[in-house]
């Protein structure tokens, strides 16, 4: 997979990344390329990489060590390690990405538009851009086609070297809610501006297992990339202390508790006890404490009343924007969210039917400032039927509503 000067052939990576498609399993070994150094370099590793696997930005080299993707002598590395000869370097390659963004008529919920940029409600069963072997059928092919036959315009050449122009920031697949894309250069690098200083305000509605206590509590774990590199973990996040931890910081405010299936004063819900038990730090890293490893998080106050409600609605303050961050925070406190079965969240039933096919995550608010005119913009949306299905149920059984301090009017998500 290398060519004769000791680069990655992005054609042979792209060919091993079909023929794995095709068989039905992503083997990250038929995409491992190992290099070996005749000499020490006062490089370091992302710089390095950069120079051997020139389809890949520098920014998505870094991420790629971050999340276990780069070892050094069988060992996870910093982008910063320096090497040395005979330091073994295997990377396990992503596929280039086409650069070609097809427009395809998906409808959009769109919330604002102009020259710079466009603001979207996100629905919860697309993904952002174009991901290893899905190259179709995202958000990116439905804007392709919205330029072309509605607005005119595009989106800024930003990332389009890794198929992601215009794309500011991401929403996983199943997360709902206000996305902005950028359309021109500048604008992007001006938004962009605002996430990295952390200017931008970003409120999040989710439905969680249990009873979130305190009311309001800032989560501050750090999160990276799950040890186990095996299918089925790679793409998890867990709570880590080591040098692999970056920094997360999420505000979650209890917005209402539900007592479902029976009056408040009840006893615990099955398994409560022994979920809040199971956190119990064994490592420097954590899997969320419902069926896996913890770190002590205690999400409820083991002097608090055993009548304790079988779901809460908590509003997220973002204050940085890691991989599955605010699912993690959750799952590790001890209260997955509803559907969230990568982290544990339990599926939700009514009278026999499944209201929620995916998890109740929703992005409800987005403020920030016009990177033209500095004008301060805010976006709402109120999340999808379904969820508001689940809140609906929910509010049918026995209902308390949490005055919590520095939350935004339910009424502006329009639930």
């Amino acid at each position: 997979m290398l060519t004769p000067g000791g680069k990655v052939d992005a054609a042979a990576i792209r060919a091993a990344w079909e023929a794995s498609r095709e068989s039905g399993d992503d083997d990250p070994e038929s995409r491992t390329v190992v290099f070996t150094l005749q000499r020490d370099l006062k490089a370091r590793l992302d710089k390095y990489l950069t120079s051997r696997v020139t389809f890949l930005s520098r920014a998505r080299l870094q991420r790629l060590i971050d999340d276990g993707g780069v070892q050094v002598n069988g060992r996870s590395a910093k982008s910063s390690q320096k090497l040395r000869e005979g330091d073994e370097v295997r990377v396990v390659v992503p596929p280039p990405a086409s650069g070609v963004i097809e427009p395809e008529e998906i409808g959009l919920d769109v919330l604002f538009e102009d020259d710079c940029l466009i603001v979207l409600n996100k629905r919860p069963d697309i993904i952002v851009h174009p991901a290893r072997a899905e190259n179709s059928g995202t958000m990116l092919n439905a804007l392709a086609w919205h330029f072309r036959h509605r607005s005119g315009g595009g989106l800024s050449g930003v990332g389009k070297d890794e198929a992601r122009p215009g794309v500011v920031h991401r929403l996983d697949r199943h997360t709902s809610g206000v996305i902005v894309f950028a359309k021109t250069e500048e604008a992007h690098w001006k938004l962009a501006r605002q996430w990295e200083d952390r200017t931008v305000d970003k409120r999040y509605l989710a439905i969680v297992e249990g009873d979130v206590r305190p009311d309001g509590q800032v989560v501050d774990y750090p999160l990276g990339p799950h040890p186990s590199r095996l299918k089925g973990y790679r793409e998890k996040q867990v709570v880590r202390f080591d040098d692999l931890g970056k920094a997360s910081v999420t505000i979650a405010r209890v917005r209402e508790r539900y007592w479902l299936g029976g009056a408040r004063g009840g006893a615990l819900e099955e398994g409560a006890g022994a979920r809040e038990g199971e956190a119990q730090g064994r490592g420097p890293w954590a899997l969320g404490s419902v069926g896996g490893w913890g770190a002590g998080a205690g999400a409820v106050d083991a002097g608090h009343s055993p009548a304790r409600a079988t779901h809460t609605l908590v509003e997220l303050e973002l204050k940085t924007g890691r991989t599955h961050q605010i699912r993690v925070h959750l799952s590790h406190l001890g209260h997955p969210i509803v559907g969230d079965d990568m982290y544990g969240g339990g599926v939700f039933e009514s009278g026999g039917e499944v209201l929620l096919e995916t998890y109740a995550l929703h992005a409800g608010l987005l403020a920030f400032s016009h990177p033209l005119s500095g004008e301060a913009m805010v976006f709402t949306a109120r999340p999808p039927e379904r969820f508001v299905r689940v809140l609906e149920t929910l509010r049918g059984g026995v209902m308390e509503a949490v005055p919590t301090e520095g939350t935004v009017a339910l009424s502006r998500f329009g639930v």
